[in-house]
């Protein structure tokens, strides 16, 4: 046991990849967005005030939950379930942007419930798994309740309409409930579902059918639907090897929609190259595994099922993010945890953080 471990008494690289990363973020959304900051709001700090705000919450979240007893939430696991899907419901009485009703609108920080729902769902669905035991074996009784909880909150999120949000949530929940120990063969069930389902989904909302035409021939829809992921292609290629310099892209510069949002890690490329990429990449592998490291060491099925949920709710949507920018997956719409633009997320998985590193400490506790 090392100093920082007998003293501060939390997994030192979870800490660390988390500053190196919500900092890096600060960094990189003022590079992206002070061009378009400027022309819109006639400030080019804008975005990155409301970030230092974000970031300043969030890091005092991550100290709270750090030292707030992670078993203490379970007694509050089924009302967040259900508050987080009444703010999913809240989001239609609000106006849509964009063609969706992902936000309320509260003042001057929106609030996307998604998100909320997230965290919630990890946190019931950590701390009702591990009072089932055996029951977990039977399909209807064990397994049967939580696909309806989770069915829900994913019905919710599909009629914003956020097909990435859905996906996100979904999958997430599928990897709990695998690591919780339910058979494989009853996650088969909902996972056809949702393949058949999909489809259907695409073809009543014509506009995500669109992206995966786009996704498919990407070239040939260069200057409307693949626009944005074919100026993504433009970033990493201009980027080389140690990128052109940080804030002097090329692609920032109105060519790249939502550069500060989904796309921040095009400009990331542009701007720092293959060794920025790298060094994010690896950030995030360091968390991934001592994310599951923790969840190994944990003291019981609560922890380690709430460690893994929390670990991979946060590595998830990076990987995806980062598949949809270099063209593997089609455009979904989610953003790269800690650095892309979005208080929301910031805070969320700040929090998520903290909770973490809270179950950590237990490993060196009495």
């Amino acid at each position: 046991m090392n100093w920082f471990e007998k003293n501060l008494n939390f997994d030192r690289w979870i800490l660390i990849t988390t500053f190196i990363l919500a900092f890096l973020g600060l960094v990189m959304v003022y590079s992206t967005s002070s061009i378009f900051a400027a022309d819109r709001y006639d400030d080019p700090y804008f975005f990155l005030k409301k970030t230092m705000i974000s970031l300043s919450i969030g890091l005092m979240l991550l100290f709270i939950f750090m030292h707030f007893d992670h078993n203490r939430l379970r007694l509050l696991s089924g009302m967040m379930v259900f508050i987080a899907a009444l703010l999913l419901v809240a989001v239609f009485f609000f106006p849509a942007s964009r063609g969706a009703h992902r936000w309320l609108r509260l003042g001057l920080f929106p609030v996307q419930p998604s998100e909320l729902a997230k965290l919630a769902l990890v946190i019931y669905l950590a701390h009702s798994l591990s009072k089932r035991g055996d029951k977990l074996q039977d399909f209807i009784k064990g397994v049967a309740p939580y696909l309806v909880v989770i069915g829900v909150l994913v019905g919710l999120v599909l009629l914003e309409p956020d097909f990435g949000g859905a996906l996100s949530i979904g999958a997430l929940s599928l990897i709990i409930l695998f690591a919780a120990g339910i058979r494989l063969r009853y996650l088969l069930i909902p996972s056809a579902a949702a393949i058949v389902l999909a489809p259907l989904f695409l073809l009543i909302t014509g506009y995500n059918l669109e992206r995966l035409t786009a996704f498919l021939h990407p070239w040939e829809y260069a200057k409307d639907e693949s626009f944005q992921l074919i100026q993504s292609f433009l970033a990493f290629g201009s980027g080389g090897w140690l990128g052109v310099g940080l804030g002097m892209s090329h692609q920032k510069m109105f060519y790249l929609p939502d550069a500060h949002t989904d796309f921040i890690f095009s400009v990331i490329a542009e701007e720092t190259g293959w060794l920025g990429v790298m060094l994010i990449i690896i950030t995030f592998g360091v968390f991934l595994t001592r994310g599951i490291w923790v969840a190994l060491k944990s003291p019981d099925a609560y922890s380690r099922n709430l460690a893994i949920g929390l670990t991979m709710m946060i590595i998830m949507p990076a990987v995806i993010n980062m598949a949809v920018v270099t063209g593997l997956l089609p455009t979904k719409g989610l953003v790269l945890p800690f650095l892309s633009y979005g208080g929301s997320s910031l805070l969320v998985n700040m929090t998520a953080a903290g909770i973490l590193l809270n179950i950590s400490a237990k490993r060196y506790r009495g």
